[in-house]
Order: C-alpha cells, then sequence, then structure tokens
C-alpha cells in the first residue's frame, strides 16, 4: 500500500501544480480557465467562493456557462446586509446553479470571544477571524480547488495576481485577475446580469455591514473596506486560510 502523502509532499505537489497551470493556461481568457479548471485539471473536485458582492454575476455566470452543479460556497458572517442575502438567492436562481453551500462560524467560537457581536469594535482581525477565515476553511476543505472573483485592480495587494496559486495542499484559481472595470462593466450590461443593489449607493466592494461604506471618488474598489484601519484584507484570501487549513482536522 501507498503511503498516505505528508502534508509538506502534498503542499509541494500543489504549488508545482499551480505553477505549471499558470504557465500553460494563466494567460488564457478566463472561461478558457474556468473550463480547463472545471472539465479537466479538477473534475469533481472544485468549488467556487462568492461573497454575491458588487462584480460576482460575472464569474458566476461563466461558471453556470460551464458546469451549473459547481458547488457554490458563500461565507455567511451574521454581519452581512440584507441586500446582499437578498441578492445571493435571485442571482442564484437567474443562473440556474444548484448547489448553493453556505458555512456560518462556530457557534462556541462566537459565545465565547464575541457574545455582544461587537468584537469588530475593538478587535477587527480576531472578528475577521472567527467570523470568516475559520469558517471559510471549513468551507473550502472538501475541495481540491477553488475559484475566486479578485482582481489585480482592486487593490494594491493584489497586484501581482495570479490566475493559479497554491494554498497549502490546494489550489486557488482566480479566472479574473486580469480584468479591468471596464471589463467586468461591459460583460454585466452585454449578459443583462443582475447587480448587487448597493452598488448603485457606491458600495464598489461588499463585505460585513459594519466595516464597509461607499468607496470615495478616485479611491480603489476596496477603499471602504475597513477605512480608516489600515487593513485592506480579511485573511481569507491572506495566510489566515492556509494556517486554518494547516490546523484543523478538515
Amino acid at each position: 500500500m501507498a503511503a498516505k502523502p505528508r502534508p509538506l509532499d502534498a503542499e509541494a505537489a500543489a504549488q508545482a501544480e499551480a505553477a505549471s497551470l499558470e504557465e500553460r493556461y494563466g494567460a488564457r481568457a478566463a472561461v478558457d480557465i474556468i473550463e480547463q479548471a472545471v472539465v479537466r485539471s479538477f473534475a469533481g473536485e472544485i468549488a467556487a467562493v462568492s461573497s454575491f458582492g458588487a462584480d460576482s454575476a460575472v464569474l458566476l455566470h461563466m461558471i453556470a456557462e460551464v458546469d451549473r452543479s459547481v458547488p457554490v460556497v458563500f461565507l455567511d458572517t451574521g454581519k452581512h446586509f440584507g441586500e446582499t442575502l437578498d441578492y445571493r438567492d435571485a442571482l442564484f436562481a437567474d443562473l440556474g446553479l444548484t448547489d448553493l453551500r453556505i458555512v456560518t462560524p462556530e457557534q462556541a467560537a462566537l459565545e465565547r470571544d464575541d457574545a455582544d457581536g461587537k468584537l469588530h469594535l475593538s478587535d477587527v482581525d480576531a472578528c475577521c477571524a472567527i467570523r470568516k477565515v475559520e469558517p471559510m476553511a471549513r468551507g473550502v476543505a472538501p475541495f481540491r480547488a477553488w475559484f475566486t472573483g479578485r482582481k489585480r485592480f482592486q487593490a494594491a495587494t493584489r497586484q501581482a495576481l495570479p490566475a493559479f496559486e497554491a494554498i497549502g495542499a490546494r489550489v486557488r484559481i482566480n479566472p479574473l485577475a486580469s480584468w479591468t472595470a471596464a471589463d467586468l462593466g461591459d460583460y454585466m450590461r452585454a449578459h443583462g446580469l443582475r447587480e448587487n443593489p448597493l452598488v448603485a449607493y457606491g458600495y464598489l466592494s461588499i463585505g460585513c455591514f459594519p466595516c464597509t461604506q461607499a468607496a470615495k471618488p478616485g479611491e480603489d474598489a476596496r477603499s471602504g473596506r475597513w477605512a480608516g484601519q489600515g487593513k485592506t484584507e480579511c485573511g481569507i484570501h491572506l495566510s489566515g486560510l492556509d494556517r486554518s487549513l494547516n490546523n484543523s482536522s478538515l
């Protein structure tokens, strides 16, 4: 019987696979990247992670065009705008997607560390760790790869974003990495896609309601996230998710 791969072996394999896919397909059209991942590289072992935010419809529409049964993981932090939750259900129905998986924070962790729901006021990183990073690690754990809708133009922290990247023993795929705001707008209009209603009020990047505000003119799309706190990412797209996956038994 072959020995079970050690974690370091699995991580090295994921890094090699992501590098190979990036070299071969990283510059391809977004829908080609999606088809390659869904049909060939990760068939039956891939999901999409979606916030159902400002431009989530673009990636989800492309995925639906390839395979409507691809699981879509939505992280319900308990702090979403009501508009986002309504939009999630409406867009999912519009696109004919069939497998919505909602993950939530652990109740025990909330009761222990955020019983009054105000942790974000004193320690925003700890709030994100409980409400976003840990539950998302559980959400993606069953899969070998997952899609995100991240783009390079969104923030300085994403300017070098590849289409394929290794996260521990898994591969994260960003088919829209090279897209611009104009590309997204053109695609939304061309396909008549439903828009999150908060966009009309200037919310260009939409997260939890206590830590999200409308973007100011001339600022990047994520300027309204954790405004004034020197924070640009919740941790899901940084090393925090990797650590949660490695430190869990998932």
